[in-house]
């Protein structure tokens, strides 16, 4: 580039550090994204900033994309640019910002990790052997029963399910809609030997399902402890979080079904796009594709 271009881009760095009081580390990551394109408009035989236009910062994106950098390494890049062109603009040096309107290319969406069927097998048939564990492999059935998140587990309520049914109410979930679950039999087997212990324990107000030693509400960061703590007394190796259930209940029952619909509707996504990531029915038909197809949804009989 010009001798005069390089001045310019010195000027800003130097007005960043100087002027705005910009940290050595924000002037350094500035310098660095600004050599880059100054080295693609080398390459390309443009001399002064006013000649590089919008095609010009997508083709230079475009190749830093192709050489492997990040979207967000990308999404700074772009920033130091249009601010640099800021600069340039307040000082008449260009008449336009080129970098303005070019956006990144998008992060893509990691899958998320979930367990086979086996592993989830090994998990929730290791045994429970204290009122706390009952309670804490009926809280894990449910969580793979019925694909719910770890808020919607925390707030049920003794009223949301009716095991006759083997069905459960979320309330108002993600989303703003309610929305009617199967639940597998192993679930409520689970369920049936919590709820005796669960009613002598809780206190007389309670309504949650899931209550602490203490008789209260089972927090969210309690659930994630004690499934931590269950993993490693059941020897499973496998990292395993709350959400991971959830991931594990779609991405078996897409491989089984392929019916991207009827996943979307159980697991109460908006956009059908979120579900999507793992590969308008009504209750009765959501449930015939559950009892098909959930590795544990066999119906039991009712005592």
């Amino acid at each position: 580039m010009h001798s005069d271009a390089r001045k310019s881009l010195d000027d800003f760095l130097r007005e960043l550090e100087v002027e705005k009081r910009a940290s050595r580390h924000t002037v350094s990551s500035y310098r660095r994204d600004l050599e880059h394109l100054a080295g693609f408009c080398d390459e390309k035989s443009l001399q002064q900033w006013s000649d590089v236009g919008q095609p010009h910062i997508r083709a230079h994106i475009a190749a830093r994309h192709r050489q492997g950098i990040g979207s967000k390494s990308l999404q700074r890049e772009l920033s130091a640019m249009r601010g640099f062109y800021q600069f340039l603009l307040k000082k008449r040096l260009v008449q336009i910002n080129p970098a303005e309107h070019v956006k990144a290319p998008k992060q893509p969406r990691k899958l998320p990790k979930t367990l086979d069927v086996d592993q989830v097998t090994g998990l929730l048939e290791a045994g429970a052997h204290s009122d706390l564990e009952m309670r804490d492999l009926a809280m894990f059935e449910l969580f793979y029963s019925s694909g719910l998140r770890l808020s919607e587990l925390v707030a049920l309520n003794l009223t949301d399910i009716d095991l006759d049914d083997q069905s459960l109410i979320v309330k108002s979930g993600k989303g703003g809609k309610d929305r009617v679950l199967p639940i597998g039999g192993k679930a409520v087997t689970a369920l049936r030997n919590w709820l005796p212990i669960r009613n002598n324990t809780a206190d007389i107000e309670e309504k949650a399902l899931f209550t602490s030693a203490q008789g209260f509400r089972l927090g969210a960061r309690s659930v994630q402890l004690r499934l931590e703590r269950w993993r490693v007394a059941k020897g499973v190796a496998e990292p395993v979080h709350p959400h991971m259930l959830r991931h594990s209940f779609a991405s078996h029952l897409l491989e089984s079904s392929r019916d991207l619909r009827a996943v979307q509707e159980l697991l109460g996504h908006s956009n059908i796009g979120t579900t999507q990531i793992y590969t308008h029915l009504d209750f009765q038909h959501l449930a015939e594709i559950y009892d098909q197809t959930h590795p544990r949804a066999k119906k039991t009989s009712t005592p």
